[in-house]
């Protein structure tokens, strides 16, 4: 690995976590140049849904290069960009009655982040953004000021300018009403705090811990955008494309919010893509004025056209369904039980084993660790990096997973 070391910037990280070279993965495995296999329960960090080199998917893809196919179109109109719009708009937004515009953003999640904040506040015009402790968004600069981690905001002084960072419950803030709070500052006069332009969330904060919101804690976020004029954004970058089972996370709370923002798996293949859906009302851009060379990413839209088509046939909703009770059930008998000390948290197919009152970061640092060694790669969330994170590709086959899972078991059996 000289050459890494020699050449790649510091800032680099799951590669000192996860010291091999790798150099060719199918489906749920990724093998390395030593030979040696490993489980994915890591999935690209949630961009990875459908898997290492999915069939179907890369058919489509393949087929689209042989025929040179536009490689590269900025926003104009182009046939792959034509066909993944009418797909969309006929198995999510006609079939879920969602009314939407579609705003293809620069490739990365944190472009439409910043595009989002960028019009709820043109539209409200008003500048200030509520956002919630323990939330991650991105790394460029708008999106690091609505980051809770202050770590990653250390080197962007300055970024949280008009952003109110509120309760969400998880911890002590569930001890309390955190809804309530949000009315009660709306609604003192001398709170010191604005009524902001929106109010940004995550229906499952995931680099937060995997922390998943109560259905009616959501519901009432909703009503309290609607009474006070608030936009309500979803980041849906890492939970949704059926992270949770359902399209869009926010489902299950029966809740339509304003702007939504889509990336990681929504190009179903790993390439580079994110999009804003904005409701009709609320499209007030003017020509370019949100743009970027990137924006639309050519390839991405054929292997976000397969992956659509391919979650359609392959009923994978009831498939999630049936994988999260599986997680579930083993989380709960086979990790939980070592200590009531360890606290399990999830939904769908992300999952999480908080191990702060049980050793702490060293601790899961240690179990990652270990089974990385067993060939399984998972990686850490949460605050202070205490919590394991299971995130795999959705379609990984029943013996993979159990495979995996049993890694985590013998880690946790090893290291206890």
């Amino acid at each position: 690995m000289n050459i890494f070391e020699k050449c790649e910037s510091n800032v680099r990280s799951y590669c000192r976590n996860f010291p091999d070279i790798f150099h060719r993965a199918k489906g749920s495995i990724i093998y390395s140049d030593s030979g040696k296999e490993y489980i994915d329960f890591f999935a690209g960090a949630g961009a990875l849904n459908y898997g290492h080199n999915h069939d179907y998917i890369k058919q489509k893809v393949m087929s689209y290069l042989y025929a040179d196919g536009i490689a590269h179109g900025l926003d104009m109109y182009t046939s792959a960009k034509g066909k993944f719009l009418a797909k969309f708009d006929e198995l999510v937004l006609s079939s879920k009655k969602l009314d939407y515009r579609i705003q293809f953003c620069g490739p990365t999640g944190t472009n439409a982040v910043e595009a989002a904040l960028k019009l709820a506040r043109k539209v409200k015009q008003r500048s200030g953004i509520f956002s919630f402790m323990g939330a991650y968004h991105g790394m460029t600069l708008g999106s690091l000021s609505i980051s809770g981690n202050t770590g990653i905001r250390a080197g962007a002084i300055g970024t949280a300018s008009n952003v109110t960072f509120m309760p969400y419950p998880y911890g002590f803030m569930e001890s309390f009403d955190t809804i309530e709070y949000i009315e009660t500052v709306l609604n003192d006069v001398n709170s010191g705090i604005e009524k902001p332009a929106a109010i940004i969330f995550e229906t499952v904060q995931a680099e937060g811990g995997v922390v998943v919101a109560p259905i009616e804690w959501m519901q009432r976020l909703r009503k309290l955008c609607n009474d006070h004029d608030i936009l309500l954004i979803c980041d849906d970058i890492q939970v949704g494309c059926g992270r949770t089972g359902s399209f869009f996370s926010f489902e299950r709370a029966g809740i339509v919010p304003d702007i939504v923002v889509l990336s990681k798996s929504i190009s179903g293949y790993g390439f580079p893509m994110s999009l804003l859906l904005i409701k009709p009302e609320c499209d007030i851009w003017e020509p370019g004025e949100h743009n970027g060379t990137f924006r639309g990413n050519q390839l991405a839209f054929i292997g976000a056209t397969a992956a659509l088509e391919y979650r359609e046939s392959s009923n994978l909703e009831q498939d999630v369904k049936t994988k999260e009770l599986f997680l579930k059930n083993f989380l709960t008998e086979k990790i939980a039980s070592i200590s009531e000390n360890l606290t399990i948290r999830g939904i769908g197919m992300i999952w999480g084993i908080d191990v702060k009152n049980f050793g702490g970061n060293t601790f899961a640092r240690s179990i990652t660790s270990r089974c990385f060694e067993l060939g399984l790669i998972v990686e850490l969330a949460g605050r202070n990096d205490t919590v394991i994170k299971i995130l795999p590709p959705l379609v990984i086959d029943m013996s993979t997973l159990q495979n995996g899972c049993s890694v985590i078991e013998k880690a946790f059996s090893e290291c206890v």
